[in-house]
């Protein structure tokens, strides 16, 4: 494994820096000490989105948003021990401490177990019409569309089984065979896939109705036309240690309002912005959902994501927001479509060069 001692940081570290430790160590986890590397706590991509959540700058101290009191475990624990602390509250690292409380050492459960392979099912939403991207999806599927001379789906099918996932859904409608002829059964590229056939307009939550008996543990489930580098598995160990009915990845939007804009009291000026920037968090169309939250979907019937997430918050269901900072764009317009052609090399190839996505798989 790595070498636990390298991803030391002060509380002092800015968040970004901590941030960049975090993205390119194999262990993928920060430790923070003092000067005299006494152990102050840890800090993982989660403990940073929590804090982006919050309001905190990229700029501000890693101290503001680490983990003061992580989970450790003693010099005298067994393999076993540790292991069933990690699998209990859903943990990838444990420090180990000694008596004084000084860090010894870093387990993770990658050591532990020797495997990242993940049984969780995915359901890929690809039986939209692509109305928006006419003429292109007149004669071919969106999810085919050709980005970087791959189809779109081809590359998130792609993205998640690079990350452990190997059992896949697969809605289709639209041009659906076309779908299934590109990707048959999964075997080239050793995963399992079935295909959810909706006979109408189901919503972005409908085709889910028809497989909700199937689901016996928390399902990923993501919109056909979208490409990001999420680390899938990294979101689904958010949603499991956040212990919630579902999670919604959300992405932070910038708007800026062409005009002035003026706060009145009491037909008083009060205050007035040139132009001010507006900033929201917006649905990135990528959730992980428990049985119990797909079982509150209709069965044959259109459902969107909107009203099964609003039906969850009216029976006060716990709801977790994992906020992406990676790279991610939804294809649903032409302009949308010929950026991601032109980002598409320096975000998910060094090797294939951008196509023009004139071309489709059938």
């Amino acid at each position: 494994m790595s070498d636990w001692r390298e991803v030391f940081i002060s509380p002092a570290t800015p968040i970004v820096a901590t941030l960049r430790m975090i993205d390119s160590t194999a262990l993928q986890i920060a430790l923070v000490v003092d000067e005299n590397n006494a152990f102050l706590g840890t800090v993982t991509d989660g403990d940073i989105r929590r804090g982006i959540l919050k309001g905190f700058s990229l700029d501000d101290p890693v101290s503001n948003v680490m983990n003061t009191c992580p989970t450790v475990a003693k010099i005298n624990d067994s393999r076993e021990t540790i292991l069933a602390i990690m699998k209990i509250k859903h943990l990838r690292h444990i420090p180990v401490v000694d008596e004084s409380g000084a860090i010894i050492n870093l387990e993770t459960i990658d050591d532990l177990i020797q495997t990242r392979e993940c049984s969780n099912p995915v359901l890929l939403m690809a039986g939209g019409m692509g109305s928006r991207l006419h003429p292109l999806t007149e004669q071919c599927p969106k999810p085919l569309l050709k980005v970087g001379k791959k189809p779109i789906l081809e590359t998130i099918l792609e993205s998640f089984i690079e990350h452990g996932f190997r059992r896949f859904y697969i809605s289709v409608n639209y041009m659906g065979e076309m779908v299934e002829n590109h990707f048959k059964d999964g075997s080239k590229w050793g995963v399992e896939i079935q295909y959810v056939r909706e006979t109408q307009r189901m919503g972005t939550a409908g085709a889910l109705g028809l497989i909700g008996d199937q689901i016996r543990e928390p399902i990923l489930v993501m919109n056909g036309d979208l490409l990001t580098k999420v680390n899938f598995q990294q979101l689904l160990d958010f949603h499991q240690g956040q212990r919630v009915q579902a999670t919604m990845c959300v992405r932070e939007y910038e708007m800026q309002v062409p005009f002035g804009v003026v706060t009145l009291g009491n037909d008083r000026l009060q205050k007035l912005q040139e132009k001010p920037i507006q900033k929201y968090f917006i649905n990135a169309g990528i959730y992980v959902l428990e049985p119990d939250a797909v079982s509150l979907i209709p069965r044959d019937a259109f459902f969107d994501m909107t009203q099964l997430f609003n039906k969850l918050l009216d029976f006060h269901c716990d709801i977790a927001a994992f906020p992406i900072r990676e790279y991610w764009i939804d294809i649903g317009q032409m302009p949308d479509f010929e950026r991601a052609n032109l980002e598409f090399r320096r975000f998910f190839t060094k090797t294939i060069e951008a196509g023009d996505g004139s071309e489709c798989d059938a």
